[in-house]
């Protein structure tokens, strides 16, 4: 046995500190952002009413607030710089739904949704869930299928379509 206390354990990729800090941050210029956006288009209280951007802009006060909090709070906690957030093998697991999912945006922009889909399905139950080729190659074309149904046919939804489509008159 080792008296190591970290033997085992996923080393730290990111502190909780330094995740917390840098969310809050983004969420700070989103409501500098929203709030000046606002004050240009009108934030005040008119004849008839509040102004278009009378609400949105004391939402973005208060969200640059909590921000602000957070900044301070985070920094105040010590420990928190020392707390794991994520490791490096929970973030390669991340990264292996990541990737592919902004591959399937990326694809719906080229081939369209539902090729895409099946594309996405497949692959997916292949690569991750180590399903046998056949199973998931059945299932991506059953599920683009039924959403091709159900959104183009039934509900007559305009869905990103792709040179596939076309070649069929959709």
């Amino acid at each position: 046995m080792s008296d190591d206390p970290n033997v085992g354990v996923d080393p730290a990729l990111v502190s909780t500190r330094s995740v917390e800090v840098v969310v809050m941050a983004l969420l700070l210029g989103v409501a500098v952002f929203l709030g000046w956006d606002n004050l240009r288009i009108g934030a005040g209280w008119a004849p008839d009413g509040p102004q278009a951007g009378y609400f949105p802009f004391y939402l973005s006060v208060l969200l640059g607030g909590a921000s602000v909090v957070g900044i301070v709070s985070a920094l105040r906690h010590p420990d928190l710089k020392d707390e794991i957030f994520v490791g490096r093998s929970a973030f390669g697991r991340v990264l292996r739904v990541f990737i592919p999912t902004i591959l399937f945006v990326f694809l719906v922009q080229v081939i369209g949704l539902y090729v895409a889909s099946f594309i996405f399905v497949a692959l997916f139950m292949i690569v991750i869930g180590k399903l046998s080729p056949w199973k998931s190659v059945l299932t991506g074309l059953i599920f683009s299928a039924l959403m091709f149904y159900v959104f183009d046919v039934q509900f007559n939804v305009l869905l990103p379509k792709g040179p596939l489509e076309a070649a069929f008159g959709f």
